[in-house]
């Protein structure tokens, strides 16, 4: 059997720059964000989890009607590593294959492609014992980073707002950079200066 990938979508964040906003729900392409790039993990056709605190109301509002499955993150403020281990906890529950892999795609990043997903993951198909990560075309890595199932305990032992970085490091030898389009790689929001850029509007007074 080939191996399966499973999407993780981090979006248990405060927003905390973006002054009382929350980012993830400003509006991208018709579609707050949190949507949008929820609805690109599940245009590759894998299956998507969807970190948030179980208080953010208006965040499950948006995905009310989608076939995501929501990781409840209560201990959210501890960092971002409170998502990736409860969501590979999720993920690894679900009973996935010994040469699965999952995904980590953050959910501030609007640049992504629903091609881009899907390539990275049709490249680690063909060699499931890499790790895949997005970066730029001039070799700058990024997002998303897709981890091979022997990564997953490591995963699982990430502390505050890390992420994922220890686990690249350790494991320099098996990242493979694949140059993604663009600045999708890289690109995120976290202010609403940020924003204001990226849609073209006019930077909000202090």
């Amino acid at each position: 059997m080939r191996p399966d990938v499973h999407i993780l979508v981090l979006a248990a964040g405060a927003s905390s720059r973006m002054r009382g906003r929350d980012k993830l729900l400003q509006p991208v392409k018709g579609k707050p964000i949190l949507r949008l790039v929820s609805d690109l993990a599940l245009a590759t056709g894998a299956k998507v989890y969807v970190t948030l605190p179980p208080a953010a109301e208006a965040r499950h509002k948006v995905l009310a009607d989608s076939p995501v499955t929501i990781v409840a993150v209560p201990d959210a403020a501890l960092g971002m590593s409170r998502s990736i281990v409860r969501g590979v906890a999720t993920v690894a529950a679900a009973d996935p294959g010994p040469e699965d892999g999952v995904m980590i795609l953050p959910a501030d990043m609007p640049g992504f492609s629903a091609k881009a997903l899907a390539d990275l993951i049709s490249r680690f198909r063909a060699e499931p014992e890499l790790i895949w990560r997005g970066g730029t075309t001039d070799g700058t890595p990024g997002h998303p980073a897709l981890f091979p199932r022997d990564l997953w305990a490591d995963l699982q032992a990430v502390t505050g707002d890390e992420g994922g970085r220890s686990v690249l490091k350790r494991h320099a030898d098996r990242v493979r950079t694949v140059p993604l389009p663009g600045r999708m790689a890289v690109l995120d929001l976290d202010t609403p200066e940020d924003w204001a850029a990226y849609l073209g509007r006019p930077g909000p007074s202090a």
